[in-house]
C-alpha cells in the first residue's frame, strides 16, 4: 500500500518531500526571515531599545509562526504540526517549568561548592528587555532552526542518533563566537542545549516543550539569578558574583561553561533520550526504511 502511495504522489512532489530538500528549503525560508529582521534594524525609525525590541522581536517570532504553520509543518516524507495548538500550553507550561527548575539546581550547585553567590537585591529595570529578547525571541528562532528544521530533517535522512549529534555540535559551535566563549563553553553549550533540548524533541515530538524550557533556561540565568547568558551579562534581579575555579564558576561566560551545568543538564539530556527510545520514538535511516518498506 505505501509503494503505491510513493508511485501515485507527482514526481515534484516526491522531490519536494525528500528529507534533505526538505532541509534546503526550511533553511532557506529561516534564511529569509533572518534577512527581513536584518533589514528592519537598519531601517527602523528611532525609537527606545525597549520598543525597538518589542517591535523585532514580535517581527521574528511572528514570521517563525507564519512560515512553519504555513509551510514548514506540510514538508517532507511525514508531514506533521510541532507547534500544534491542542496541548500547547501543557506542553509549554512543562517546558517553562524545567528550565527554570534546572538552571535552578545549576545555580545551586554552584552556591553550594562556593562558585556563586548574592552580594546585593534587588532590580527589575533590565525585566522586559531579558523576557524579549533572551526569552521568547531566542527561545523561539533557535528552536525553529535547530529542532524545527535541522533536527528534523536529517532525522527523516539519517536517524535521531545522527540527528541528535549534528545539531548539538553545531548548537555548541553558534555559540563559540558569543562574548568570552572558549571551545570548552561550545562543548558545554553543546551538552547542556545540543542534548537535552535534542532529546526534549524527541520525547515530546513538539517544538513547545523545547522552547518553554530554553525560554525559561534563558530568563532565569539572566534575570533571576543575574548569570551571564551565554557569555552576555545581564542585570538581573538581584546581583550575583561568580568565582573561584573556572571549571566551577564558567568563569566570564557564566555557569552554562560550567561542569555543574555539563553534567545536570548533560544527565536530563540523557534521560530525555532514554524515555524517547523506550517510547519507540526513535527513527531510523531513511535508506533502512526504504530497504525494510522494500522487503515488505
Amino acid at each position: 500500500m505505501q509503494e503505491l502511495v510513493e508511485t501515485d504522489r507527482p514526481l515534484w512532489r516526491r522531490i519536494v518531500d525528500f528529507p534533505l530538500v526538505a532541509l534546503l528549503i526550511g533553511l532557506i525560508v529561516f534564511a529569509c526571515i533572518v534577512t527581513v529582521g536584518v533589514l528592519f534594524q537598519e531601517s527602523h525609525p528611532a525609537m527606545s531599545k525597549l520598543d525597538f525590541l518589542a517591535l523585532f522581536a514580535g517581527l521574528n517570532v511572528t514570521l517563525c509562526f507564519a512560515a512553519y504553520k504555513l509551510l514548514l509543518r506540510h514538508l517532507g516524507e511525514r508531514p506533521r504540526d510541532d507547534l500544534r495548538f491542542p496541548g500547547a500550553a501543557k506542553s509549554l507550561g512543562l517546558g517553562l517549568l524545567a528550565g527554570l527548575l534546572l538552571f535552578t539546581a545549576v545555580v545551586g550547585g554552584a552556591a553550594l561548592l562556593g562558585a556563586y553567590r548574592i552580594v546585593a537585591c534587588c532590580s527589575t529595570g533590565q525585566l522586559p528587555i531579558i523576557l524579549l529578547d533572551a526569552g521568547i525571541m531566542a527561545a523561539v528562532m533557535e528552536e525553529l532552526f535547530f529542532r524545527g528544521i535541522l533536527f528534523r530533517w536529517i532525522e527523516e535522512f539519517a536517524g535521531s542518533w545522527v540527528a541528535l549529534l549534528v545539531t548539538a555540535l553545531l548548537f555548541g559551535l553558534a555559540h563559540r563566537a558569543n562574548l568570552h566563549a572558549t571551545w570548552f563553553s561550545s562543548f558545554a553549550i553543546a551538552v547542556e542545549a545540543g542534548l537535552l533540548l535534542g532529546g526534549a524533541y524527541m520525547l515530546t515530538r513538539s517544538l513547545w516543550f523545547p522552547i518553554g524550557l530554553h525560554a525559561a533556561w534563558n530568563f532565569a540565568e539572566g534575570f533571576v539569578y543575574d548569570v551571564p547568558v551565554s557569555g552576555q551579562p545581564e542585570q538581573g534581579l538581584v546581583t550575583a558574583k561568580l568565582s573561584g575555579p573556572v571549571l566551577l564558576s564558567g568563569g566570564a561566560f557564566g555557569l552554562e561553561a560550567s561542569v555543574i551545568a555539563v553534567l545536570i543538564t548533560g544527565g536530563v539530556g540523557l534521560w530525555f533520550v532514554w524515555l524517547s527510545v523506550r517510547r519507540g520514538e526513535l527513527v531510523q535511516p531513511w535508506w533502512m526504511r526504504r530497504s525494510r518498506l522494500s522487503e515488505d
